[in-house]
């Protein structure tokens, strides 16, 4: 039998998508399974985009450009213009996914060897398509305890070496959620500048920012012109996910070219899904409003739902629709697994992704699970029940009480808590001058009531004292005596 290559052999598996088998097989046994492992957004797809595609006349359906449909990335300028970011459209190639524009840039900007470092946990296909080009993935850690903030400069500095040829940024991040800020990205951007590296940034869920933030994109930072490479897709953003279209951009021409060569290899871009996208860009802000809002609501039930299961943390997440949470397990692949083929809670259980296939060492996500909130929120109430009794039966449940994370917020709310102890003291240190006066007054009235009552006793005392004395003699006499003997 022919053998498979190496190259093969060593690709992952997905974390989202390899509990897969054992979902369908309990669905067939008739148990409800609530997805929370993948970013299939329940929301409606945009009427009027499903509309033009259906009313679309085709005589024949050839190859569309390599690059992509000319009128639709005329109209993907427009969008990028309203999100504040001016692009051409011979910047701009269309690809089938964000997934083939991350396979198209990095098989153009690495050689085998080349190290891209990422901040983890990351979207685990990262390593795959590094994988396929021979690089290296190399992270640098973020912290649950900060709800996974972005690692300093000099954190991402240390991991520099000969072999790095690009840092790779998720914003808003997926898995875990985090909203990058604009000093956040200079900061990355002036580093990528200095060693002359590639930037790859995945900015798919660009809409999804929450809590009144808003989204910075790298294609804004001076200077980084060439060094810049921007992954997005539809698939989030319309509830699209099957319609395959994303896109590269890049202003690096020369990189551009490179990555065209690839284009025109594998023909084109998916046409009808073109059709769909250009339609979607005119999408009224309604339609994005009410989704935000949506997601907020949602995001809300996990985040309060989880930190009220005994032992479990969850971040609150400032952007997309994912977090990463920590709960009291002793291997995350194991009680995924057992959720599925050994636990139901009122004929249902529910699918969570093990975060070990989100770092580089899968012992750091051992006790973390990443959760999506595309589900509406009647559902994600279920299911996070479901959780929390699984927990109260796992056979692999943790003892151990400690929430770093909890206790992490209580450290970081200590500050406010000092500063609103400071601002009251002057109001307690006028309070107690105010009632000085009276406190004074009010012993000086009673200072001669003490005193009557000391030279009432007085006389008592005496005659006590006088009536002991002789005893007290008589007993020392006593004990005179008896030493002389």
């Amino acid at each position: 039998m022919p053998h498979i290559s190496h190259k093969g052999l060593e690709l992952p598996q997905s974390a989202i998508r390899k509990l897969v088998p054992f979902a369908d097989a309990t669905k067939a046994h008739g148990i409800h399974v609530y997805h929370l492992n993948i970013g299939q957004p329940d929301i409606e797809t945009p009427k009027a985009a499903l509309k033009a595609l259906a009313q679309t006349k085709i005589d024949v359906l050839a190859y569309s450009p390599s690059a992509g449909i000319q009128s639709y990335r005329e109209k993907l300028c427009q969008y990028y213009k309203k999100n504040g970011i001016d692009i051409t459209p011979e910047r701009i190639l269309v690809t089938t996914g964000g997934s083939e524009a991350l396979q198209m840039a990095f098989t153009c900007c690495l050689n085998p060897g080349d190290e891209i470092i990422i901040p983890e946990p990351y979207y685990t296909n990262y390593n795959t398509f590094a994988k396929l080009c021979d690089a290296k993935i190399v992270t640098v850690p973020s912290d649950i305890k900060s709800g996974f903030a972005l690692p300093l400069v000099d954190d991402f500095e240390k991991y520099i070496t000969p072999y790095t040829r690009a840092i790779m940024i998720c914003n808003p991040n997926n898995p875990t959620g985090y909203l990058y800020s604009e000093k956040d990205l200079y900061a990355v951007g002036a580093l990528c500048k200095k060693y002359d590296l590639y930037l790859f940034a995945d900015e798919v869920y660009r809409e999804f920012c929450y809590d009144g933030e808003k989204h910075f994109s790298v294609l804004n930072l001076p200077g980084c012109e060439n060094n810049v490479v921007l992954f997005d897709s539809v698939s989030k953003r319309y509830s699209a996910c099957g319609a395959r279209v994303g896109c590269v951009i890049t202003r690096n021409s020369e990189l551009f070219s490179t990555m065209m060569r690839l284009a025109q290899a594998r023909l084109s871009p998916p046409s009808f899904g073109q059709i769909f996208a250009e339609a979607a860009i005119d999408t009224p802000q309604e339609y994005f409003d009410n989704v935000m809002k949506e997601y907020v609501s949602r995001r809300n039930v996990i985040v309060e739902g989880i930190n009220n299961i005994p032992g479990c943390f969850c971040p609150n997440p400032k952007g997309a629709f994912y977090t990463v949470c920590e709960l009291p397990i002793d291997d995350s692949d194991r009680f995924c697994q057992w959720l599925l083929t050994d636990f139901q809670y009122n004929g249902a259980t529910v699918m969570l992704a093990p975060a070990t296939g989100f770092y580089s060492d899968p012992e750091k996500g051992r006790h973390q699970v990443r959760i999506t909130y595309c589900l509406c929120k009647e559902d994600l109430r279920a299911a996070i029940k479901c959780l929390e009794e699984a927990l109260k039966v796992y056979p692999g449940r943790l003892k151990a009480k400690a929430k770093a994370g909890r206790k992490a917020v209580a450290k970081k709310a200590a500050p406010a808590k000092k500063a609103e102890v400071k601002k009251a003291a002057p109001a307690k240190k006028a309070e107690a001058k105010k009632a000085a006066p009276a406190k004074k007054a009010e012993a000086k009235k009673a200072a001669p009531a003490k005193k009557a009552e000391a030279k009432k006793a007085a006389p008592a005392n005496k005659a006590e004292v006088k009536k002991a004395a002789p005893a007290k003699k008589a007993v020392a006499k006593k004990a005179v005596a008896k030493k002389k003997a």
